[in-house]
């Protein structure tokens, strides 16, 4: 690929659907439309989904390892799940994602909006977010529920045949790195030849610095993993004005990197030692909170240059909140069949950043900022801290993690 990715952040999260061999009744649902209903409905809770999958993650990630996932890329496929799902399994869906004050057809038109405005934003910046369900041939989905996940989740279906796993696998992958640059190459290996439909989720975004390191001042430098680790990283360095809070009542340093268009990435690093303290309290209160006090400084800044990838089983988080029915063999997804059972057999994510000095070609163009007299702030991220891409026109969490060891691939 040309060019250099300043910032490339993606994911994608698959749904396995399998067959559930048990018989269910069908259960009639009510549905209101209310019109267009505004994004900014499902960013409130979405967030909290969020921070409760990074408790999850993280009490399962070993030491030093990162943590990278896209909140709204599993919310989104969660709820495009949801749309099929009838009675207790959806209940139990609405509740881990935090919708229970709404119903169906306020959570598809929120999306349905979230989409409209995402696809807005792609001025300086790319930022792909779509879903797909692959399906067995020979098994025809409800034609409601394929024109659901095409009107309100941006989602397109494809057939596969699941009898030969190895095919179908195949051909998964090559939509899955169609729609991510080829960054994720191999996500689906283990297909069972049972399998009904795999829904997939993507969420690709490349986006360029406001104001670009110079790579003549990035340097070779020690990153702490933790006491007894460490690394060496290639450190950029900027000096420049930015948007900065020292928190000194809770132990963090926060800083936000603005890309062009509508996204910045927040770095919160925690004081030495702080990071469990730091990980026990966080949540989108916090967030907001530094967001409010965020004000303009000049900082010297110090920001390792780094790839990772991290992948991650959420079967099992997701029935710590909750969410159990629609594993078992009574799961009611009879609003995707109302012939066959189903139930999901596996949820798998998988996210990739990477973060250099520039954007994603090398940029030609000089900034002056007028810098103040006064002595700037210094913020040097060489010990682990978090991570979080936000694009603020939907208030929507594209991305979180912890960056453990820069390193780390």
């Amino acid at each position: 690929m040309r060019g250099i990715l300043a910032s490339c952040a993606l994911t994608a999260l698959l749904l396995a659907v399998a067959w559930a061999d048990h018989h269910h009744h069908n259960h009639a649902t009510a549905h209101s439309s209310e019109g267009e209903m505004s994004c900014h409905k499902v960013s409130s809770p979405n967030a909290d989904f969020g921070f409760s999958l990074y408790k999850s993650l993280n009490a399962k990630t070993a030491a030093g390892k990162n943590i990278f996932y896209s909140p709204l890329g599993i919310s989104t496929a969660l709820s495009m799940l949801s749309t099929g799902a009838r009675g207790e399994t959806h209940s139990q869906l609405f509740s881990t994602l935090g919708y229970s004050a709404y119903d169906q057809a306020q959570v598809n038109e929120a999306y349905h909006h979230l989409f409209m405005m995402l696809g807005q934003s792609q001025q300086n910046q790319q930022l792909d977010v779509g879903n797909a369900v692959a399906v067995r041939s020979g098994f025809t989905p409800l034609d409601k529920f394929l024109k659901d996940v095409k009107h309100y989740y941006n989602g397109e279906s494809f057939s596969v045949d699941f009898k030969k796993p190895d095919e179908a696998a195949a051909e998964i992958n090559r939509f899955i790195a169609g729609k991510t640059q080829d960054k994720i190459k191999d996500m689906v290996k283990d297909l069972d030849p049972e399998m009904a439909m795999v829904l997939i989720n993507y969420v690709f975004f490349r986006g360029q610095w406001v104001r670009p390191f110079d790579g003549n001042l990035t340097h070779k430098a020690d990153f702490h993993v933790d006491e007894s680790t460490t690394v060496q990283v290639d450190m950029m360095r900027r000096m420049g004005r930015y948007d900065f809070y020292e928190d000194s009542d809770n132990h963090t340093t926060v800083i936000m990197l603005p890309y062009q268009g509508n996204t910045s990435m927040m770095i919160v690093l925690p004081d030495e030692g702080k990071m469990a303290e730091v990980e026990g309290y966080i949540n989108k209160d916090y967030i907001r909170h530094w967001h409010d006090k965020l004000f303009r400084n000049s900082v010297n800044l110090f920001l390792p240059k780094f790839s990772i990838s991290a992948e991650a089983s959420l079967d099992n988080t997701l029935k710590e909140l909750g969410m159990t029915d629609a594993f078992g063999f009574n799961a009611d997804f009879s609003g995707m069949s109302e012939e066959v059972s189903l139930r999901v057999s596996k949820v798998s994510h998988q996210a990739v950043l990477s973060v250099d000095e520039t954007g994603t070609e090398a940029a030609a163009t000089t900034t002056i900022e007028v810098m103040p007299m006064s002595m700037p702030d210094t913020m040097t991220l060489n010990r682990p801290f978090l991570v979080f891409i936000m694009e603020h026109s939907t208030r929507s969490i594209l991305f979180m993690g912890k960056i453990n060891n820069p390193t780390a691939m």
